[in-house]
This record gives C-alpha cells, sequence and structure tokens, in this order.
C-alpha cells in the first residue's frame, strides 16, 4: 500500500472539514475545533486511563445521533470542557445543529488534556477562557492552519520536549482520503532515547519532521522508559486526536478506524496509554467521495490510519516554537 500526503498534508485535505484554533499566550492554553460542513459520521475510542471528555457516549454505535456538527480538543483540563460552550454558541448563531421540533441543537463533543502547570500564569477569575477560545477557534476555522505551539497544543509538553498541534494527511491507492490531528501532551517519549530521531520515523513522507530517519547504530537508552514522572506533575497528560475520511462509514466502522489510529499513537509515543494518560482518538467520515469501502479497502484505510497519526504525532512536537517560562525546550533547539 503506498501512500502520498494530501494537498496540504493536513487533516482538511478530506474534503468537508476545516480547522480552526484559538491561543491565550499569557496562560499557554488554547483551543482547537473541527468543523464539518455538512453533518459527518463520527465515533470515538478512549484507552488513556485518565480521560476527559462532553458528549462522547452519543458517538457509542448502539446510540440515536448518527452525526455531529463539529469536534473540540482543548487544554484547561476540566475547564477547557467550556470550549465546546463556545463552539455551540457560534453554530448556533449560524443556524447549524441537530434539529428538535424547530430548535436547533449543534452537536459538539469534545475532550481535553492538562496543560495545567506548563509555566502559564492560570489566575484568570472567576470565569475561565475557553468558552470565548472555543467561540473564537470558528471563527477562525479554514482549510489552511498553523502547527506546533497553536490551539489545543498551545502548552503541551511531553517527555523532555515542548508537544504541540499536529496533523497529517495520507492518498490511499483508490484515491481516497485520510487525514489526522492531535494535540501531543504525553507522559511518554516521542524520540528514540535521548536523540532527536522520532519513533515516527519509518512513516515519514519526504523529510515533513526533520527526514532523520532513526538512528543507527540505535542508541544504548533505546530501551529506557522516559516519562514526565521526574520532570512534572504525573497527571500533566493526555494526547488526543481525530482521525477523518472522505469515504461512507457507518458508526461501528468509524469507531474501529478510531481503534486502529489508536495504534498510530504506539508507533510514535512509548510509552503511551498510560494510567496517567487521557489517550482519545475520534474518527470522522465526512462521506464527500461518495464511495463505501469494500473490505480490504477497510484494512488498508485503518492501516493508513495508525500511520497518519503516528505522523502528525511527530509533526506537532516538531513544530512547536519555544514562549517564555517554558518546562521544557522545543525539539529544533535540540536538531
Amino acid at each position: 500500500m503506498a501512500l502520498t500526503t494530501g494537498l496540504r498534508n493536513l487533516i482538511t485535505d478530506v474534503e468537508g472539514l476545516r480547522v480552526g484554533n484559538a491561543s491565550d499566550a499569557t496562560i499557554k492554553s488554547g483551543s482547537t475545533v473541527i468543523l464539518c460542513d455538512v453533518p459527518a459520521t463520527a465515533a470515538v475510542q478512549v484507552l488513556g486511563g485518565a480521560p476527559g471528555t462532553r458528549e462522547t457516549d452519543l458517538l457509542e454505535p448502539h446510540n440515536t445521533v448518527d452525526a455531529i456538527n463539529a469536534l473540540v480538543l482543548s487544554g484547561g483540563s476540566a475547564f477547557g470542557l467550556d470550549a465546546a460552550s463556545g463552539v455551540q454558541a457560534a453554530l448556533r448563531e449560524k443556524g447549524i445543529g441537530f434539529d428538535v421540533g424547530g430548535q436547533r441543537i449543534p452537536i459538539v463533543p469534545a475532550a481535553i488534556l492538562f496543560d495545567m502547570l506548563n509555566g502559564g500564569d492560570k489566575d484568570w477569575g472567576l470565569h475561565p477562557p475557553y468558552r470565548e477560545l472555543g467561540y473564537a477557534a470558528v471563527q477562525s476555522a479554514s482549510r489552511d492552519f498553523p502547527l506546533g505551539t497553536v490551539g489545543a497544543g498551545t502548552g503541551a509538553t511531553v517527555a523532555g520536549l515542548k508537544g504541540g498541534l499536529g496533523s497529517a494527511s495520507s492518498q490511499l491507492e483508490n484515491g481516497s482520503t485520510i487525514g489526522a490531528l492531535v494535540a501531543v501532551n504525553a507522559l511518554g517519549s516521542v524520540t528514540v532515547g535521548r536523540s532527536v530521531h522520532f519513533w515516527a520515523a519509518p512513516f515519514e513522507i519526504g523529510d515533513e519532521f526533520g527526514g532523520l530517519g532513526l538512528p543507527h547504530p540505535l542508541p544504548a537508552d533505546t530501551a529506557e522508559v522516559r516519562t514526565k514522572f521526574n520532570d512534572a506533575a504525573r497527571e500533566a497528560n493526555t494526547t488526543i486526536g481525530v482521525i477523518a475520511t472522505d469515504l461512507i462509514l457507518t458508526k461501528a466502522q468509524a469507531k474501529r478506524l478510531a481503534i486502529s489510529a489508536h495504534d498510530g499513537f504506539a508507533r510514535a509515543i512509548w510509552p503511551s496509554h498510560t494510567p496517567f494518560d487521557g489517550d482519545l482518538v475520534f474518527a470522522l467520515a465526512t462521506g464527500a467521495s461518495g464511495r463505501t469501502p469494500e473490505i480490504a479497502e477497510f484494512i488498508d484505510l485503518c492501516a493508513a490510519a495508525a500511520s497518519t497519526m503516528a505522523r502528525a504525532v511527530a509533526r506537532g512536537v516538531h513544530a512547536a516554537t519555544p514562549a517564555e517560562h517554558d518546562p521544557f525546550p522545543v525539539w529544533a533547539s535540540r536538531a
């Protein structure tokens, strides 16, 4: 299965999606919204031990709502769930939402990461700013958007390095597209040992995150388990992401796609899915291609979900930029 990147190498190469970001440099946090031009089939899979979520139960295949209007990834721990309310407000202004007796209810599931101990000033007063950040993220939504220290990735960290917002896309041989978006804030490490080489290197296309490949020979500390335990609060973690395709999928197939995308976390972050991570993947199927995959095509799609997500993880850390009072350096400072 040969893969190439989409035109932008972003999740928005999947037709029908736009992404908006809003950041607050003072608190070192932010929110990211993924908008669906038309309601999209969605599912979710949580494999981390410390998730923070909103409206994820409705995404289970046996529940009623078949499609959603937007997804939110946000910093701010539990406070960040307010970002979904801001997104709902913005969509309601536009008359977008699930029609219930003439009332429009925007369906906006959300997930958050913990970035409360990253050097930002969290003394925001009575009300946290995430509702406003969610609203602002909708206003900035576009098919083109930056990576790294932006949106939900603004205050993210990984073991020994600053994290960030990453994205990637792949074109499959059958003409379909798959894309990933991820806010990388993991307990574990994204690099091999203490080198600058990314665990995701075998899946890199071109030099999208440095083109360094894997180190040869492998460093002596390759097997060392590196986490933030000794450098930051063990609860200060979570990698949250979205995997999307333009194929027509059922909710059950979308859930299987989300499960497969978690393999991308495991290939790009070591260790991943720990008791102190809230690792979560949403899946979206826009159906814009008008095609339903055959079983062999769906297997290829799930494999591409893992590799595309792994690339997005590395790209988020690769693109991070420094700010005052950062607890960790950026990857570029070590390259």
